[in-house]
Parts: structure tokens; sequence; C-alpha cells
């Protein structure tokens, strides 16, 4: 599988950007969290305009090796031509629920926002639009380059174990 600019897609608290700063490490990679470009700095209260984050995603993209993750399919898309390989991490709703309990508020979020992002990955395969289930396997499956699905921590593990060899 060719790694050297790596998209990673899946539901909030799938293990995202745990995977991403691994790969981006072993690589010598960017690492690029799409939430840092969807949203504005300070929280996750206030979207970036649609045009400014395409525009910041599209620049980030011209380097010559990258891994950026995120839940943003509609993101995702504009630079899918781009990458060398798609991974979607595709974890059980309860697991994703428990990862982000475990790490806690992150980018000067708050209790309200805490509590929404609960309830966004609950509804992973129940919502529609290009940031559910069934928007990441769209993407997955219209992907026309190396792809790997991985639906369990142990998955994601063995697949960094097998690569790193």
């Amino acid at each position: 599988m060719n790694l050297l600019r790596t998209l990673i897609v899946g539901n909030s608290g799938s293990g995202k950007s745990w995977l991403a700063e691994r790969i981006a490490g072993r690589m010598g990679s960017t690492c690029i969290d799409l939430d840092s470009i969807h949203w504005l700095p300070g929280g996750y209260n206030v979207a970036r305009e649609r045009n400014e984050a395409v525009r910041l995603l599209r620049d980030a993209a011209k380097a010559e090796r990258w891994v950026i993750e995120g839940i943003y399919g509609s993101l995702v898309d504009e630079i899918r031509t781009d990458s060398t390989a798609l991974i979607w991490l595709c974890l059980d709703e309860g697991e994703c629920i428990e990862n982000i309990r475990r790490r806690g508020i992150r980018r000067g979020g708050d209790a309200a926002s805490f509590a929404a992002l609960l309830d966004w990955a609950a509804t992973y395969r129940s919502r529609q639009g290009s940031s559910s289930y069934i928007g990441h396997q769209k993407l997955f499956d219209d992907y026309g380059a190396d792809k790997q699905v991985l639906r369990s921590r142990g998955a994601i593990s063995a697949f960094l174990d097998r690569w790193a060899t």
C-alpha cells in the first residue's frame, strides 16, 4: 500500500488522529486534522466558510507527502485524486463513544460541544450525508487507488504492524 499521501476517514472517536500520527511519523509526513480546516480556531462552534476550507485543504495537499484525517467526506472528496491511499476506520459506535469519553474535551471545546460530539458519534450509521457511514461507504467504493477498511482496534494495530515490517 502506497501511503505517501494518505486519507483516513471514519466516525468521531474511531482512532483517525491516532493512526494518522503514527503513519505520518513513520513516513516523515505532515499530519493534518480536518477539524483544524473545517472549524475556525477556538473550538467547535463556528465552521470556516466552505470555500476557505477547500482552499486551505488544497494548499495542504500540494505537499509531496501527507496524512490527512477527518470525518468530513465532502472535504476529503476535494483532494481524493491527489491521494495515494484511503483508510476507512469503521468501528462500532459504542467503541467510538467510549474513545471520545476517554480522551475528553479537545481543541478548546466545552461541555455542550462535547455532548454534541457524543450524540454525533452515536448516529454515524443512521444519519445521511458525506460525513456519515453511508457517505464514507460511497467514498470508499468510488476510490480508485489503494484502500483498506479496518473494523476494530486489533485490525488497526495489525495494519500498523504489517506496514512497519
